[in-house]
């Protein structure tokens, strides 16, 4: 049989103080002295004492439970900012409620009505991509929103997302390093935030250094199919290129796949670059594709933390970028997988 839990009224009792008294100071509030509430901590802490959930709602009105909306949990990009935002959550003692919709009007607005029944303490939406604007739920709650790999239609919200000029500069420096000069940049598509931000990284990057990209930007997918046909089409129109910029890994995939097959030699003819870390993503990891990591855990606890700061006033409206890093791989330095400790090829300046 197991052990009876221990309760709120053995830790006043051991502190030698009302349970109405521990309680309060258990739950960061009580005027009492720092003697008095060190001694009901150290009590509480020396007999492992958990506080009921439902006890501690009625005691300080908060429910210690964060909604979560997103409309792909499972999807690549999304799952490990949502693993991301639970573990810090967790940290502070926080539940998480997920709710998985579409991101259109309706669904949104059920959705806050679950929330607001659910009485959480605040919501983070996880969206999935840059490509559009994540509307904005904030004026439908009445606690605090974040919005995390998205960015709010209301310039007012906090938004978490990564650097994407960061991405950009991240790339083209390491080649520039190489001493590759004929740069080349395949990328997603147009309309797409990411693209854009990661174009103007590169580009001020290449100013810099007195560069300029050896031909106009390139602009499609995100698929490997879009990045075979922009690598043969570069070798159909002649076009002279040491290295190759990605708008992300599947299109780096597809330009090694094409190069290869028309004899050119990685990295030692073209050195390439893709965007996302998407190995390990996959959990497996192979080192080949130098890439730049957007560590979508790493956003999520970002997005955790300026939730969990919201109602002290010190978070800034507005869109909040997350550092990447750049992951050295065989496909810019020949370095076989293997070769290097994950400290080498892990690189985040």
């Amino acid at each position: 049989m197991s052990e009876k839990p221990v309760s709120l009224s053995d830790v006043a009792s051991l502190a030698g103080v009302s349970v109405s008294t521990a309680s309060k100071v258990l739950n960061g509030g009580g005027r009492v002295s720092a003697e008095t509430r060190r001694r009901i901590e150290e009590v509480a802490a020396r007999l492992d004492f958990r506080p009921n959930a439902l006890a501690r709602f009625f005691a300080t009105g908060k429910s210690q439970t964060i909604g979560v909306l997103t409309s792909k949990a499972p999807s690549m990009f999304a799952l490990p900012v949502l693993l991301g935002a639970q573990s810090a959550l967790g940290r502070s003692e926080m539940a998480t409620l997920l709710y998985s919709v579409p991101y259109d009007l309706q669904s949104l607005g059920d959705a806050v009505r679950k929330l607001r029944a659910r009485q959480v303490d605040g919501v983070i939406v996880i969206g999935d991509s840059l490509e559009w604007p994540l509307h904005s739920i904030t004026h439908s709650l009445s606690v605090p929103v974040v919005y995390a790999l998205g960015v709010s239609e209301d310039p007012q919200d906090v938004s978490v997302t990564p650097d994407g000029r960061m991405v950009g500069r991240l790339a083209v420096q390491h080649l520039l390093d190489l001493g590759r000069r004929k740069i080349v940049h395949i990328a997603g598509p147009t309309r797409d935030l990411a693209t854009n931000e990661r174009a103007e990284g590169m580009t001020r990057t290449l100013a810099q250094a007195g560069e300029r990209l050896a031909a106009d930007v390139m602009y499609g997918d995100w698929t490997r199919g879009w990045g075979i046909r922009a690598a043969s089409r570069l070798l159909e129109q002649g076009t002279a290129f040491d290295a190759v910029f990605c708008g992300n890994d599947q299109i780096a995939t597809g330009v090694h796949m094409t190069l290869r097959a028309a004899g050119l030699r990685i990295p030692e003819d073209v050195a390439i670059v893709g965007v996302d870390n998407l190995s390990s993503l996959l959990l497996q990891p192979d080192g080949f594709i130098t890439t730049v990591d957007t560590r979508m855990a790493a956003l999520g606890e970002a997005a955790a933390r300026c939730l969990l700061e919201a109602g002290t006033g010190t978070v800034e409206p507005g869109v909040h970028y997350q550092p990447c890093a750049l992951v050295v791989g065989e496909s810019t330095t020949g370095a076989r997988p293997g070769s290097a400790t994950d400290e080498e090829r892990y690189l985040e300046i």
